[in-house]
């Protein structure tokens, strides 16, 4: 079997590390891939954005099955072009993707069908959106609406950083056409967990959740970027500690009630969405509410994920019915086997104007670590380098997330080049949860 991965990130190179440990004999195409990627696929230099050119590869090498990575080919309707030429596509559609490529459509979606979520108001003028921020208060959250790289969220404190933060988006174009509309929040308290759900546009498998950290630095500091590491388990309560909701079951289950909400309201919409379903959940005090949607696999979670999903999940089965278009009923429960954290070390000046070409130097591969390329090119000698903001994500696999947590960081720091950027924390929060209640259960003198 021949399948094409469209994208060349982190992402894509954790989907292809999975697909062939599902099956070796698999062969894989990825465009344009990365040298991580290379080591298990042939890269083929094409944009991940030229669909017409895509569509030629796929056809000229007889493709079993194309699976999008990245939003930016899902907005421009690759997954549209390639049914129109018969070609089995994982991925929604174009109209199905503006679950993700704005913000503006999904924040209706949600409050007219009652998904829960904050509130929200939708704005493209500057008067009209400081006048929103007052009502709001501070805290307040500002979004753009369309396509920013995970990078057009700011969380604002105060009335003068939220009036620059409105006049930079829609008149200082600090994201350009992905900031025509900007929308005005309602600031949430909670603790975040990313859900991935692969559906046929009616049925869907739940994976294991995960929480993704933000921040570029340690302790939740510092500006926003595409995300600096991802763990799992996540042992967040999804309700009150009360109620005794923080095992994976139910994060699954109460997960599952909002995605086939969301689903019957997309296909109310004429708009059934296909593919990779990923649900940002902030878990407040009054149970979960979405934060947002995105139309595909998220990053730097699914280099978390892909390490210890269960095997008995086998990705290729579902990604071939749906992008063929059939059912998934009787798809088994996902699972993890131990835990699993995964830190992103990112180049110099990341999130703002990374520097590429610096030269890597990677330490030598071990058991229960995989490290898979984000940003990384070859020189014209054949030595690696940077090259974008984001290098790698440093997946270890131990027992718990603590001891995930620690074999990440050690191999993470071993990793040399210039400048490079790192968290060394990922996964705080669990591992102080699991800590305060091993301290519950230990007996008293």
């Amino acid at each position: 079997m021949r399948v094409l991965i469209i994208g060349g990130g982190g992402r894509e190179h954790a989907l292809a590390w999975r697909l062939k440990q599902e099956d070796s004999s698999l062969e894989l195409l990825a465009a344009p891939g990365n040298p991580g990627i290379a080591e298990l696929a042939e890269c083929v230099p094409l944009r991940a954005t030229d669909v017409e050119a895509l569509l030629t590869l796929a056809t000229d090498r007889r493709v079993d099955l194309t699976v999008v990575g990245p939003e930016a080919p899902l907005e421009l309707g690759i997954v549209d072009r390639f049914r129109q030429a018969g070609l089995a596509i994982f991925g929604p559609t174009k109209a199905a993707a503006e679950i993700e490529t704005s913000k503006a459509f999904a924040k209706q979606l949600m409050l007219e069908d009652a998904i829960p979520t904050a509130l929200a108001e939708v704005h493209t003028d500057v008067v009209r959106a400081r006048d929103a921020v007052r009502r709001f208060g501070m805290p307040v959250v500002i979004k753009a609406s369309g396509l920013a790289s995970g990078k057009g969220v700011i969380i604002c404190n105060s009335l003068d950083d939220a009036d620059r933060t409105v006049a930079d988006i829609l008149e200082g174009n600090r994201f350009g056409a992905a900031g025509a509309e900007v929308l005005i929040e309602e600031f949430m308290e909670g603790e975040e967990l990313s859900v991935f759900a692969i559906t046929d546009g009616e049925s869907f498998v739940v994976l294991p959740g995960l929480q993704d950290h933000k921040r570029l630095l340690d302790g939740d500091r510092g500006p926003n970027t595409g995300g600096m590491g991802a763990y799992l388990p996540v042992a967040v309560p999804m309700l009150p500690a009360r109620d005794h909701t923080d095992d994976a079951a139910t994060q699954r289950a109460m997960a599952g009630v909002i995605i086939g909400q969301t689903l019957r309201a997309m296909s109310a919409r004429g708009r059934p969405f296909t593919g990779l379903l990923y649900m940002g959940l902030m878990i407040t005090s009054q149970g979960p509410r979405v934060v947002e949607f995105n139309c595909r696999f998220g990053d730097p979670e699914t280099q978390a994920l892909m390490p210890v999903l269960g095997m008995e999940t086998r990705l290729l089965d579902l990604f071939l019915a749906v992008g063929r278009g059939e059912a998934i009923e009787g798809a088994v429960a996902a699972s993890v086997s131990g835990a699993c954290v995964s830190t992103v070390i990112a180049a110099a000046n990341y999130p703002d104007t990374p520097r590429p070409a610096d030269h890597i130097s990677l330490p030598p591969p071990e058991e229960g670590i995989v490290v898979f390329h984000a940003s990384t090119a070859r020189d014209e000698a054949g030595r690696l380098t940077t090259n974008g903001g984001r290098v790698f994500a440093v997946s270890a696999i131990g027992e718990s997330v603590e001891v995930a947590a620690q074999r990440s960081l050690a191999y993470a720091r071993r990793v040399e080049f210039a400048g490079k950027q790192l968290r060394t924390d990922i996964g705080w929060r669990e591992i102080d949860r699991q800590r305060k209640k091993a301290s519950a259960r230990a007996p008293r003198d």
